[in-house]
């Protein structure tokens, strides 16, 4: 209805020759719902353009939406304040659109605004050098959430993990598990490291100095030493020490993600890039263009020419690209696969970094515009209102299958995705684990669950579920006003996916059960004239179709019971 009311009010200010045909109509939900369904402030933001009093345009543009717009659709067209024009939909579209809505089913909220479209969101994209953290946890359901809300959308959305293999963090992943593997079959001297909070760890003389530590490094070396012996002490090569890394540790990692209710479509790796010669030609184009420059024995990038202070190192004096480089290339890659958007789910410490890579891909003569960075703040775990670090036996840090372990899969998204991506979280364990109203992932399951209760008693009564009803019964002002929250549902996935905020949804599911919860407590549905209990149970469906659609959208089960 928003865009048809829209168009309405554009169609009628294509009349005035003084209205600029780029003006923007804006329609907006009033606070008050007193002031109707829709307002639009076009009137006082035309009055310089009309040169005229603001309310005498808006009874001019009121009088010519009345006769434009359907009665059937829309019940009044009123003026207000100093030129404000409030919409009040009819009584027959709330119905007819609830009934559209109850038709829909499992369909209802999903729109076409994405169609023809297609999308390549990455994320989590962990290098494979240890289990995913609760960092990794916010970028991984925050961009399959925003995967999901394209989906709806219609778009055809590929996800995709992109990996480090062939750098430094991986070479010192092989020396810590060869080291760590020497120890396990052979006489090796020790040394003793000491961390940052005076706590030691014995590892073998040959243990690079920031080498990974966790107890996870010897399991792989225990498990390189049960396949082979002591033979691979006589290679002089990383290889198989890397291969066998790589291969534990992401079988743990998309462990994890599966217990999120996250697949990904591809895992592209860095090494991909280098087999191809994408970074060698990336390299070799920038340079055509007049944008690298030798110094010190290494090729540097002109950022300097797009605003930043310092030249950037592509290429160090060991020869060794640094990350920016493949980054580029792959970039490159995923323009060339001919995607509409390139959204990457990055954390806030990129905030810097990131830029490089677009002034890049602006001298390759790719249109940045399809580029967007979803940046997101870092998470805080908090018991009792102070931050808490979780036990966790394989190294000093939190790991996300420890805090799934805790507080469930459902609670983990939903916590993640509540708040918006530019915000810092608090993860507050004391709520996640809370089995009341005051957990907002227990009080949207359980509005689930008891509307699917009232449907099993409903039955046991005899009031027909699947029989048709007659919804223009439903015009208790509660009622009306569950309707109404019902029908945004379309809009509110429309705007949550070309926001890229799933935090819309959450925050908007609330407000139905919140509805929800004020409809059942005024509008009893069992032991009421039968023709207006079965509307109400239809109503009471709607609302269970929502909650269970909006929770499909974010990941998070929609239980039967509780």
């Amino acid at each position: 209805m928003r865009d048809a009311l829209r168009q309405h009010l554009r169609a009628i200010l294509d009349t005035y020759d003084a209205v600029p045909a780029d003006f923007e109509v804006e329609l907006e939900r009033p606070a008050q719902p007193e002031h109707g369904d829709w307002a639009t402030n076009t009137a006082m933001r035309l009055a310089s353009v009309l040169k005229n009093n603001p309310r005498t345009i808006a009874e001019e543009l009121a009088d010519k939406l009345r006769e434009q717009v359907d009665p059937k659709r829309v019940e009044a067209v009123e003026v207000a304040g100093p030129g404000f024009i409030n919409i009040r939909l009819a009584d027959t579209y709330l119905t007819d659109q609830l009934a559209s809505a109850l038709e829909a089913g499992s369909s209802y909220g999903r729109t076409t605004t994405g169609a023809e479209t297609s999308a390549i969101v990455e994320y989590v994209s962990a290098n494979p050098t240890g289990p995913l953290t609760v960092g990794h946890g916010r970028n991984a359901v925050l961009g399959d959430t925003v995967a999901n809300l394209l989906e709806w959308t219609g778009c055809d959305v590929t996800r995709e993990y992109y990996y480090n293999d062939a750098g430094r963090q991986m070479r010192v992943l092989a020396q810590s598990v060869r080291a760590r593997y020497e120890a396990l079959v052979a006489d090796v001297e020790m040394k003793t490291l000491t961390h940052d909070d005076g706590t030691t760890v014995e590892v073998p003389v040959s243990f690079p100095d920031d080498g990974y530590q966790g107890a996870y490094i010897i399991n792989i070396a225990q498990e390189l030493a049960d396949e082979h012996g002591a033979a691979l002490l006589t290679t002089d090569s990383l290889r198989p020490f890397q291969d066998k890394a790589e291969e534990v540790i992401f079988t743990e990692i998309e462990g994890t993600l599966a217990r999120l209710g996250i697949e990904m479509d591809d895992y592209f790796n860095e090494r991909r890039l280098y087999d191809d010669e994408r970074v060698q030609q990336t390299v070799e184009r920038l340079t055509e263009a007049g944008y690298t420059y030798e110094k010190d024995d290494a090729l540097w990038f002109k950022t300097t020419e797009f605003g930043k202070d310092k030249d950037t190192v592509l290429i160090k004096k060991t020869g060794e690209p640094t990350y920016r480089t493949p980054d580029i290339a792959y970039h490159a890659d995923k323009f060339e696969r001919g995607f509409d958007a390139i959204i990457d789910v990055l954390g806030a410490d990129h905030v810097a970094t990131y830029p490089d890579v677009i002034s890049a891909l602006d001298v390759l003569g790719y249109d940045t515009d399809r580029v967007e960075v979803l940046l997101y703040q870092f998470v805080t775990l908090v018991r009792g209102g102070e931050p808490v670090k979780m036990s966790t036996r394989r190294a000093n840090y939190v790991t996300l299958d420890d805090l799934i372990n805790e507080v469930t899969a459902d609670v983990t998204r939903f916590f993640f995705l509540m708040r918006s991506a530019s915000t810092h979280l608090d993860f507050d364990l004391d709520l996640a684990t809370e089995a009341s109203d005051k957990n907002p992932v227990f009080y949207l399951q359980y509005a689930h669950a008891r509307i699917c209760s009232i449907y099993d008693k409903a039955a046991e009564v005899g009031l027909d579920a699947a029989g048709d009803a007659d919804l223009t019964l439903l015009t208790h002002d509660d009622e009306t006003a569950l309707i109404k929250e019902l029908l945004r549902f379309p809009e509110v996935i429309d705007r949550a996916a070309a926001q890229r905020a799933p935090h819309h949804v959450a925050t908007y599911l609330r407000e139905v059960a919140t509805a929800f919860s004020q409809f059942y407590g005024s509008c009893h549905i069992i032991g009421e004239d039968e023709a207006l209990g079965a509307a109400r149970l239809k109503l009471a469906d709607a609302t269970r179709t929502v909650l269970r659609n909006g929770l499909t959208v974010l990941g998070i089960d929609a239980p039967a019971s509780m």
